[in-house]
Parts: structure tokens; sequence; C-alpha cells
């Protein structure tokens, strides 16, 4: 039998990236994603009528230079390498999606046919298509699905979930059906880049809440030539994806003690606080239950334990606390695009900022300094900004530590750098 490593292969991923530009979270969901996918169907989790799959949808959210990139590319590439070929193109239409998805040629991408495969076609019937699926990897999002495209995110957010055979008609030809469609997103956008791609209808369909917003900031970390990666250190990487892959299929079942452990998260969630992520607490049982697949996985097992759920509810709570800020001001009042602009700016910088510094960059934003001293007023009440010795500081706020108590979260499975989120 095979020893089941005492180490997640997360972990070891991250200390295969080990010093880099991007944050650890960035990386983090990155591998997840890509592990998701490299899953598939191949292990599920019954769930009442349905089976849960390990495939999620994540965006990975920050300003320039947060290297969201950077994490995406790396991870996209060692799923190329385990041998994951099923990867969207980085700029496609809706039409061509679903068909790169089906496997149909558009035209010009026509195939040498044998007569005899047409032949039995026609006599027996087609064979049993296999199932679909597909990694969309794409650090600009927006190249990715356009914007204000809402058919295209729709189609996006009814494959999350979907099960059984799709079917869709091309303009003017013939149509086709996909088994069991698949798909993982692992995007990068900024908020305003966000507020592009997704019009503020947007928060109303099913996507918004099927899809992760992780937020992420600058680390500090300066690395002008990185280290070429150690190619013994990634073949053994490799390998242990492909043997996951091998070893962690079927149905995957519940401790006892899991199953505890769920119940108890499932029935004591309140929800984020912000009226943006009102749909999102529909889903967020099944986003976990997707994050205990990967979990288990990630160590070579099909058996959920109480760590896996631990873990992966600690993952998720961690996400859920930056997922408003991720959004920044997107889908708020008026101005809100100059307020977002606001808190970055104090975010970013070194100690208080004085009136006149933050009108020096929103003046041509805003009408007069009246309306900069009423937004910074609401600000103050919102708990967004404190004011000290006549200037502003943002005000950080500390992670609720939710059901920390019972048990549901543990910080210490998290990496340092990610932690800085709690203190």
């Amino acid at each position: 039998m095979t020893e089941v490593p005492e180490k997640s292969i997360i972990t070891d991923y991250l200390e295969y990236i080990g010093k880099s530009e991007s944050p650890v979270t960035f990386h983090r969901w990155s591998f997840m994603t890509i592990l998701g996918a490299f899953l598939g169907r191949n292990l599920s989790f019954k769930h009442g009528h349905f089976n849960i799959i390990p495939n999620m949808y994540i965006m990975l959210m920050g300003g320039p230079g947060t290297r969201k990139s950077t994490a995406i590319k790396i991870a996209a590439g060692v799923a190329k390498d385990a041998g994951y070929s099923n990867i969207a193109a980085e700029r496609t239409t809706k039409e061509k999606f679903l068909m790169d998805l089906a496997g149909v040629k558009s035209e010009g991408e026509t195939d040498m046919v044998n007569p005899d495969d047409i032949w039995e076609a026609n006599i027996f019937g087609e064979e049993e298509k296999e199932d679909a699926e597909i990694l969309v990897a794409a650090d600009e999002f927006n190249v990715f699905v356009g914007n204000g495209n809402i058919d295209f995110l729709t189609l996006l957010g009814t494959l999350w979930d979907y099960e059984g055979k799709f079917s869709d008609r091309k303009k003017n030809s013939q149509s086709f059906v996909i088994n069991n469609p698949t798909v993982s997103i692992i995007g990068g956008n900024t908020p305003t880049g966000f507020s592009l791609a997704f019009p503020i209808e947007s928060i109303g369909q099913g996507i918004f809440s099927r899809m992760l917003m992780i937020h992420g900031e600058t680390n500090g970390t300066k690395i002008a030539f990185p280290d070429t990666p150690d190619i013994e250190e990634r073949a053994r990487l490799i390998i242990r994806m492909q043997e996951v892959q091998r070893v962690a299929k079927g149905i995957a079942i519940l401790s006892t003690t899991a199953k505890a452990l769920l119940t108890d998260i499932y029935e004591g969630f309140k929800g984020i606080g912000d009226v943006r992520f009102e749909s999102y607490a529909n889903r967020r049982f099944t986003h976990l239950l997707k994050l205990c697949l990967i979990i288990t996985a990630s160590y070579g097992r099909t058996t959920i334990t109480d760590h896996d759920v631990i873990f992966a509810n600690t993952i998720l709570t961690h996400a859920e606390h930056t997922m408003p800020k991720a959004l920044g001001e997107y889908g708020k009042a008026r101005h809100s695009d100059v307020a977002h602009k606001l808190i970055q700016y104090l975010e970013q910088a070194t100690g208080i900022v004085k009136m006149k510094e933050l009108w020096q960059q929103v003046h041509t934003d805003l009408g007069d300094i009246s309306e900069l001293k009423d937004m910074l007023s609401n600000m103050i009440f919102a708990d967004k900004i404190m004011t000290a010795n006549g200037g502003f500081l943002v005000k950080r706020k500390q992670m609720e530590e939710m059901g920390d108590a019972n048990g549901f979260v543990d910080y210490s499975l998290l990496e340092l750098e990610e932690r800085r989120y709690i203190k």
C-alpha cells in the first residue's frame, strides 16, 4: 500500500515556491484551484441528490504590482508538467469556449474523419462521450471574458455545479452536447477591472456567489533576480501530484467527527456582514465541501477527517474576512471609486496622512473639497478610517475568531504572512 505522507502537497508546493513577491495566499489558492482541476470528477462527495466535485472559481484580487500573474502562471505551469492539457485560451468568446469544452472544431480546424467511423455511428449511434473539463488560468480575467459580458458570466455560473448533458446550439450550425462539463477558474483582477468585467447587476447573478474573491497585498519582498527553480524538487512535486490523482479517486466519505464538525459549522455560519455577499451565504457550505475534498486529496486520502474540515474552514474563513476588501467600493454608493482610491492610498501610506495630501489625490474626481470632507466623515462613521493628530489613518479590521472556541478554525495552519490579518 502507498504510504500516506504526513505533509499536504499544498505545503510541499508553498515550500517549492519559497520566497516570492506574490502573497502566499495567492500561491495557495492558485495551487488549490489547479489541484481541484487535476482531480476533476474522479473524486466526488455525495451530498443528498447531488455530487460535489473539487472544481473552484477563484479570483485573485489586488492592486497593480501584487504579482497575481506570477502566482497563476507558476501554478498553471505545474499543472501542464503534471499532464493537465485542457487549459482554455487566454482570449475567447462564449461560443468558442463552449466549443473548446465540447471538443467541437470550428471552421478551418477539421480533422480527418474515418468513413468507417461515420458508418458505425449511423448504424449503432455515437459512443458515450467522456466528461468534458477545462481549466481557465487567466491572469488577466477581463481579457478572457470581456467587459460586461453578462451572457458569458451567466454561462460560467451555470457550469460551476452542472451535472449531466449540457446542450448548446451554435448559431447557423448543428447543436452539440457536452457531457458533465467541469470548469475550474483561477483568474486575476483589480477592483477597478472587476467592476468593468462584472456590471453592478451581476451581483444578483449566480456566478457572484460561486466565485471566491481572494484579496492580497504587496508583501514588501523585492527579488531582482529570482532563483531558477530546482529541477529535482519540481520533479518530486510533479510525481506527487500524479500520485495524488492516482490515489484520491472515487467517492469521498466523512469520518464521524468530521460530519459533526461540518454540521456545527453549517448551522453556525452567520454570514460575512456585507450586503454584497448575501447570496454567497447560500453557497458557503458547498465551497467548504469542495475545499474539504481538495485538502483531503492533498494528503493522498479519500476519507475526510476533522483535521481536513478545520483546515478547509480556516482557509475559507481567512478568505471571507478579506473578501469585502477585495471588492473595494464596488457596488456601493456614489463616488465609491473615489472612496476606494482613498482607502488604497491610506493603506499604502507609512504614517498619518493630512487632508491636503488626500485632496491632491482626488481633486480631479470631486467638485470641491467639501465633498471630500463629507466622504471622510462617512468613512469614519463606517469604521473604515480614523483621525489621528490632525490627519487620517486606515482602520485595519482584525479577523473575528469565528468559532475558534469550538475548534472550527486553527490559525496555526496558515503561513506567518497570512496570519498578519489576524493580529
